[in-house]
C-alpha cells in the first residue's frame, strides 16, 4: 500500500513527505488507517539529535485510527475497530510482562526479523519502524499488541492524545506514583504531559494540586485542568514558593520537563516522606544531584516509563473519563494541522507556548 509519510532522514533537518510503502499485514499485524496523531516532544528529541535513532525513519507514536485489515492470527480487533496506539508493545511471555510490568517490555518478538521483509520501504530502501508505530503517516502498520480497541462514539482526535500524553501524565499519577486522596502534588512543566499529570491528580482527589511553569497563558489553562494554585517559575524560585505554600513540601511532585534543573527541583520541594516522580526525557547523558541527607528524611525519587500503564486497561478507562466529563480533553488539543504543517509544528513545540498539536490526516 502507497502512503503519504513525514520521513526523518538526519538529524536537524526538517521532515520531509514522501511516498512510501506498506507491506501487507504479517501474522499478529494490524493495518491502521492514521486518523491523528500528536506532535509530540519526545519526537522533537530525535530530530534534534538528544536521542538516536537510525535514518531514514518516520517518526511518530501518539496516534489513534481505524482498522483497514488485519494478518493471519489477529482475533483482538477486525476492520472498522477504532483504535488508539501505544509505543509500550508488549510481548506477554517475558519477565516484565508476566510481572505486570508491560510498560517495561522491550522484547523483539513483537518486530520483524532484520533479516525479511520490513514494514516500510521507500524506494526500494527499508525505513526504520520508530516506537514500534512510526504514526507521522497516512497508514500504520503495527503489532497486534500496540493497539487497544475503543468505543465508536469517542473522538479519534481526542483519543490520539490518551496514546501519548495523556497516558503518560495521568498513568505516572495512578500508577506510578499512586497518588492518595487528599495529598499536596505540584506538576512542573505544562506541556500535554504535565497538564494531563495535573488532570489526574485531580481526578485521583489530591487535596492540593500546584501547577508550575514559566509560560502564564499554560498557567491560566493548569486551572481549568484542576489546578489549584500555580506557580510562575519566571518570576520566583518555585522551591521557596512550595515550601511556604505548603508548610514544608509537597507529598508528590512531578517533573515534566526533562532537564536537571528541574528534576532537582522536583526533588527538593518534598516534604519528608515525599516522592519524586520524573517523567520528562532528559537528555542522553545528563546528570542530576540529590542531597544524601535529605534521604535520611525517607524522600524518594523515581522514573515513569509511559505511565507505568496496562494500556488496554487504562485507556478505555480515559476514555470514559472524558466521555463523563472528568478529562479535558478538548482544552489540551491546542492546534490541528495537516501532515505538510509538521515541521511548523515542531516550531512552534520549541517555543513552549503549545499544549498539544494533532495532525489530521
Amino acid at each position: 500500500m502507497k502512503a503519504q509519510a513525514a520521513v526523518m532522514y538526519a538529524v536537524n533537518e526538517p521532515l520531509r513527505i514522501e511516498e512510501i510503502l506498506l507491506d501487507k499485514p504479517a501474522r499478529s499485524e494490524v493495518l491502521i488507517r492514521t486518523a491523528f496523531a500528536g506532535v509530540c516532544h519526545s519526537d522533537l528529541h530525535y530530530i534534534e539529535g538528544l536521542y538516536t535513532r537510525p535514518c531514514p525513519c518516520v517518526l511518530g507514536h501518539e496516534s489513534a485510527g481505524v482498522v483497514e485489515a488485519v494478518g493471519e492470527d489477529v482475533s483482538y480487533v477486525r476492520p472498522g475497530d477504532h483504535v488508539i496506539t501505544c509505543i509500550s508493545t508488549f510481548c506477554g511471555e517475558c519477565e516484565y510482562c508476566m510481572t505486570g510490568r508491560l510498560s517495561l517490555c522491550l522484547s523483539p518478538s513483537t518486530r520483524r526479523d532484520p533479516r525479511g521483509p520490513q514494514r516500510m520501504m521507500l524506494k526500494g530502501t527499508p525505513l526504520q519502524h520508530t516506537s514500534n508505530l512510526s504514526s507521522f503517516a497516512e497508514y500504520m502498520l503495527v503489532h497486534e499488541r500496540s493497539v487497544v480497541k475503543i468505543r465508536t462514539d469517542m473522538p479519534l482526535d481526542r483519543a490520539a492524545v490518551i496514546g501519548c500524553a495523556v497516558m503518560t501524565g495521568a498513568g505516572a499519577v495512578f500508577r506510578t506514583a499512586k497518588v492518595e486522596p487528599g495529598s499536596t502534588v505540584a506538576v512542573i512543566g505544562l506541556g500535554g504531559i504535565g497538564l494531563s499529570a495535573v488532570n489526574g491528580a485531580a481526578i485521583a482527589g489530591a487535596g492540593r494540586i500546584i501547577a508550575i511553569d514559566k509560560v502564564a497563558s499554560k498557567l491560566d489553562l493548569a486551572k481549568e485542568f484542576g489546578a489549584t494554585d500555580v506557580v510562575d517559575a519566571s518570576a520566583t524560585d518555585p522551591i521557596k514558593a512550595i515550601r511556604e505554600m505548603t508548610g514544608g513540601g509537597v507529598e508528590y511532585s512531578f517533573e515534566c520537563v526533562g532537564s536537571k534543573t528541574t528534576v532537582e527541583q522536583a526533588f527538593r520541594m518534598l516534604r519528608r516522606g515525599g516522592t519524586a516522580t520524573v517523567i520528562g526525557m532528559m537528555p542522553l547523558g545528563t546528570r542530576f544531584e540529590v542531597s544524601g541527607a535529605e534521604l535520611l528524611g525517607e524522600k524518594r525519587i523515581q522514573g515513569s516509563a509511559m505511565g507505568s500503564n496496562k494500556f488496554r486497561i487504562d485507556m478505555p478507562r480515559l476514555v470514559d473519563f472524558y466521555l463523563r466529563g472528568d478529562l479535558k480533553l478538548d482544552k489540551l488539543i491546542s492546534g490541528r494541522i495537516r501532515l505538510a504543517g509538521i515541521n511548523d509544528a515542531f516550531m512552534q513545540l520549541k517555543t513552549g507556548e503549545a499544549a498539544r498539536t494533532v495532525i489530521e490526516f
